[in-house]
């Protein structure tokens, strides 16, 4: 191997030589060559690491499983585990410590990997080859005679969409001296195996046997000012904005978080529109021999004053258009001025970016409401290409055709490299065919008598087919006969679009002509108890879960277990115990026998896990109500509602009385159509959620994926073009596993960002004191203690008296509102599941608060006003 494959001129790279310079020289040799003033530097190739990896064995080590990644490890894995490294005096150490990654449910948190500390010894010891010392010392001799250089690691895996790798590896400052540039190289490749970058790449799945470390080295710029500039607003994603953070003295201060910088917001032109002074607290210098120093002494570039003038603002603005206009995306720029010239020394495309904000017209926010309410979490390319895809919403689009609306849950996720990063609002609209819907709905009204849905053909074929499923020995199956059942599944949702196609007019007929009567009659505030009387399955769940609740209450030992276990603990005695325990153990069982078919999260997903398979978020349900005295049922609520509206003067005679009791009767079975074809329609997800991660187990056994649930990460169409999962073709193997790898780093990328600003589909009011404002949904006013319900998992941390302050809600969440005084919701509208339960139970409700999870604090206490939509902090 010759020296001029070790080690080459910056500008002679490209995006082509990402294998050779990693994304950091990558970048750098395209500006170069796009004519940006970049500092003149050379980089010493991956070639030149993997020839030192080699000399000390690091490919043998790492297959014996030292560092902790023989394989690419699970996408839900990650370490927090950050470790300073050392720096010589030669040279000062620029990297950030990694931030702490979050945790999903059932993932093992794992400190540190020991064994990466050798790995990092070895290299920093490694011995330089004579011709690879020599190339080094031309190469840096050409920049002139013991100039001070920049040696920035620069990795083949960083820099790039999906994985930044921001301060995962290690820069040195003003080294100066051939000598101390070679040892700094050595560093830097060491840097590969910190804690903080093995465990970054362990969370974006990266296999540690094929990333590979180049070195750039570059003239140091003694800057007078530097920073940070992006080419959208990392905020609120707009792109027509550039956003600048500068400090005084090197670009360091700023990069790793010492400074408080000056802020900028200008326009894409450079038009300052809004700036904020910096607090100047540390100001980070060039040493003389080398190094840097930090300043911190009072008054060390603290003012009032801009560090930046309108014209340099106008030239990085300039720069900053030309930077994402080459690489075609928005980008994370850091920058130097020296003695007014202004220099670019890293570019990188934008990670963790929220979609633009742009305003909806009133159509896309009513859908925009709906989606947000159905689609809370991010979709893997699985459920886009299966249940969400092709299941209740398609049924739901196909449903509006009919009736002659277009647009409506069509084209609604924008994808970006296989995921979706943004929910985007369709406007429906009428078509010519709306003009018959009168006609057809009041044919279908006639010829489906609501009272006979469950006889119907259609509805038992349905059922016995979803039981048909639901007993397949999935082990069992060949692959392509496993292969086959994702699609048994989804075909199971046309005999639910059809039955709801044929008796849904029906329903709205009922209800609409009640809520017309009660109006008429003065009594619109008795609906809501009128039309729960029917007994539906949701319903029958519920009084499930009380009796559950029952039996905790009086069994002292169970009493006691309640009282003092979590969730998980409590189910971990269940399986051991004996007695009551086990016998609560096998009613639990019971009920998930019963209900589990129902979804946790959404009935759009298919990938959280079925009420079935989520034990604890049903003894979550159950501790809710142990403390809660058993609530009067629905049904006699409405029988009192009902006795009440007949009362009314207008309904004395006999006639009146029967035909306003049969209009309840029949508003009564249509409700109880609507919830309990809901209940029904998700009864193919667990055959449909089963079968995929049964495909997912077989893929695990060849090495596609690290666990079944990977699956998710790939769309149906790419597992189903394999047509023998025991003897794939190797490049299909390596092109799905590389899927699985971009993929979710892509979503670990996206880790905390909406898929939709909340402003758009719930504008925001004049909020005066309040914390938030929403949709008055349900009237009253009341005080208590905000608990933060994200998901299933928290059931339990409601208390009674609390206010349920949650993201959405569905029917498996209806137990939560006997124990809360109140409700707000981020998403959905007065027709949503937590507005008309709320209106049920009483208690006030806000809707489409927007942040309410974001802005409330967790056990804060604060008054929630249903009539007026404000939640303010309680006086």
């Amino acid at each position: 191997m010759t020296h001029e494959r070790l080690v080459s001129p910056l500008a002679s790279f490209g995006s082509a030589d990402l294998a050779r310079v990693g994304g950091k020289g990558a970048n750098l040799g395209e500006l170069l060559r796009a004519g940006l003033p970049v500092p003149p530097g050379f980089v010493v190739t991956t070639d030149a690491y993997a020839a030192a990896a080699r000399a000390v064995g690091l490919d043998a080590k790492l297959a014996a499983g030292l560092g902790g990644e023989t394989a690419p490890a699970s996408p839900a894995t990650a370490s927090s585990a950050a470790t300073a490294p050392s720096a010589e005096p030669a040279a000062a150490t620029a990297s950030s410590a990694t931030p702490s990654v979050a945790m999903p449910p059932g993932t093992s948190d794992e400190p540190s990997l020991p064994d990466a500390a050798e790995l990092r010894a070895d290299l920093e010891g490694a011995p330089v080859p004579d011709d690879l010392r020599a190339a080094i010392t031309a190469a840096y001799t050409a920049l002139g005679t013991d100039v001070p250089v920049a040696v920035r690691s620069s990795a083949t895996a960083e820099d790039l969409p999906g994985a930044a790798f921001a301060g995962q590896q290690d820069t040195y400052l003003n080294v100066i001296g051939a000598d101390e540039v070679v040892d700094a190289v050595r560093r830097c490749w060491a840097s590969l195996w910190t804690d903080r970058a093995v465990a970054y790449r362990r969370e974006r799945a990266i296999d540690p046997a094929e990333v590979r470390i180049a070195v750039v080295v570059q003239t140091m710029v003694e800057s007078d000012v530097a920073g940070v500039m992006f080419t959208a607003d990392p905020v609120t994603g707009d792109r027509d904005r550039v956003v600048v953070d500068a400090g005084a003295g090197l670009g360091e201060a700023v990069v790793s978080g010492l400074v408080t910088p000056d802020h900028y917001v200008l326009d894409e032109r450079g038009t300052l529109l809004d700036w904020s002074p910096g607090r100047g607290e540390v100001v980070v210098r060039s040493e003389a021999g080398g190094g840097v120093v930090h300043d911190s002494s009072p008054g060390t570039g603290g003012t009032r004053e801009r560090l930046l003038t309108d014209a340099q603002l106008s030239v990085l603005a300039g720069h900053a258009r030309a930077i994402a206009t080459h690489f075609g995306r928005p980008q994370d720029i850091e920058w130097s001025i020296s003695d007014g010239r202004t220099y670019i020394v890293q570019a990188r495309p934008m990670t963790a970016l929220p979609p633009p904000s742009v305003p909806l017209n009133r159509r896309q926010r009513l859908l925009g409401s709906i989606l947000t309410e159905y689609i809370p979490t991010r979709p893997y390319p699985m459920d886009v290409s299966t249940w969400l895809g092709f299941g209740p919403a398609k049924m739901m689009r196909d449903l509006m055709a009919e009736l002659g609306m277009a647009a409506s849950f069509e084209n609604y996720l924008r994808e970006e490299d296989g995921v979706v990063v943004e929910i985007v609002p369709p406007a429906p609209h009428p078509t010519p065919r709306a003009l018959l819907t009168p006609f057809k709905l009041a044919h279908r009204a006639r010829t489906h008598d609501i009272n006979a849905w469950r006889e119907d053909p259609m509805f038992t074929r349905f059922l016995r087919d979803a039981d048909e499923l639901d007993g397949l020995d999935l082990p069992a199956l060949t692959w392509s006969e496993l292969l086959r059942v994702p699609q048994r599944a989804i075909d199971l949702m046309i005999p639910c679009r059809e039955l709801r196609a044929a008796y849904l007019p029906a329903v709205g007929i009922t209800l609409g002509r009640l809520a017309v009567a009660t109006a008429l009659l003065g009594r619109r505030s008795l609906l809501g108890d009128l039309i729960g009387g029917a007994r539906t399955r949701t319903e029958d769940a519920n009084q499930a879960l009380q009796d559950l609740a029952d039996r905790v209450r009086a069994e002292p030992e169970l009493r006691a277990l309640f009282a003092t276990a979590d969730p998980a603990e409590v189910l971990a005695a269940v399986r051991e115990g004996s007695g009551p325990v086990a016998a609560f153990g096998d009613e639990l069982d019971a009920y998930r026998r019963e209900f589990g078919r129902r979804e946790t999260a959404t009935p759009l997903l298919v990938s959280p896990p079925t009420l079935a398979e989520s034990p604890e978020s049903v003894v979550g349900l159950v501790r809710v109500l142990v403390d809660q005295p058993r609530g009067e049922d629905r049904g006699s609520r409405s029988e009192r509602a009902l006795a009440r509206l007949l009362t009314h003067p207008l309904l004395r005679g006999a006639r009146a009385r029967g035909r306003m009791t049969r209009w309840v009767r029949a508003a009564q079975q249509g409700m109880a159509f609507r919830e309990d074809s809901h209940f029904y329609f998700t009864a193919s997800l667990p055959a449909l959620r089963r079968s995929l991660l049964e495909i997912g187990a077989r893929l695990e056994k060849t090495g596609v994926v690290n666990e079944p649930f990977d699956v998710f990460h790939l769309r149906l169409e790419e597992v189903q073009e394999v047509t023998d999962v025991e003897a794939m073709p190797a490049e299909q193997a390596e092109r799905l596993r590389s899927l699985v790898r971009s993929r979710s780093a892509k979503r670990a990328e996206l880790t905390g960002v909406r898929m939709i600003d909340p402003a758009r589909v719930f504008p925001p009011k004049n909020t005066g004191d309040a914390l938030v404002t929403g949709t008055p949904a349900s009237s009253g006013t009341a005080t208590g203690t905000a608990r933060i319900v994200l998901d299933a998992t928290d059931f339990h941390r409601l208390d009674s008296g609390d206010v349920l302050v949650c993201p959405y809600t569905n029917p498996s969440w209806t137990p939560l509102f006997q124990r809360a005084v109140a409700v707000v919701v981020d998403t959905g509208a007065v027709a949503s599941h937590a507005a008309i339960v709320a209106r049920e139970y009483g208690i006030p409700a806000v809707m489409g608060s927007g942040t309410g999870t974001t802005t409330i604090s967790d056990g804060e206490r604060i008054t929630v006003d249903g009539g007026t939509g404000r939640v303010t902090p309680a006086s």
